[in-house]
C-alpha cells in the first residue's frame, strides 16, 4: 500500500468536508454533502408546496414556486460548474494548505 493511500484512509470523511469548505476546489466527499443537502432541501420543499397548495393561498404558492425554482436553478449551476472544472483529490488539497506530514517533516529536517 503507497503513502497516498494510508494518508487517504488517515482522513474521515467530516474532515474531508471541511478541508473541502477551506481549500479551493470541491473534493467527492464534500460534493457528496451538497447533493445530499440539496435532496434534503428539495424534500422540504416539496412539503412547503403541498401545504400552501393545502391552504390554496395563491400568494403563498408563488413563493413558495419561486424557492422550489431557485433552489433548483442553484443546483444546476453548481453541476455545471463542477462539470467545467472537475473534482479535485483529497491529497492535492492537502498540500496546497500546507498540511501534508511528508512536507512538515521535510521543514523539521531543514531547522535542524
Amino acid at each position: 500500500m503507497d503513502k497516498s493511500q494510508n494518508q487517504r484512509e488517515d482522513i474521515s470523511s467530516g474532515q474531508a468536508v471541511l478541508l473541502g469548505a477551506l481549500a479551493s476546489g470541491v473534493n467527492v466527499q464534500t460534493w457528496a454533502v451538497l447533493k445530499f443537502t440539496f435532496l434534503i432541501l428539495g424534500v422540504c420543499l416539496v412539503a412547503m408546496l403541498g401545504l400552501a397548495f393545502s391552504s390554496s393561498d395563491s400568494t403563498m404558492i408563488f413563493h413558495v414556486l419561486l424557492l422550489v425554482l431557485l433552489a433548483g436553478v442553484l443546483f444546476f449551476l453548481l453541476s455545471g460548474f463542477l462539470a467545467e472544472t472537475g473534482l479535485v483529490t483529497i491529497e492535492q488539497q492537502i498540500q496546497e494548505m500546507g498540511m501534508d506530514p511528508k512536507d512538515q517533516n521535510e521543514q523539521n529536517k531543514k531547522r535542524s
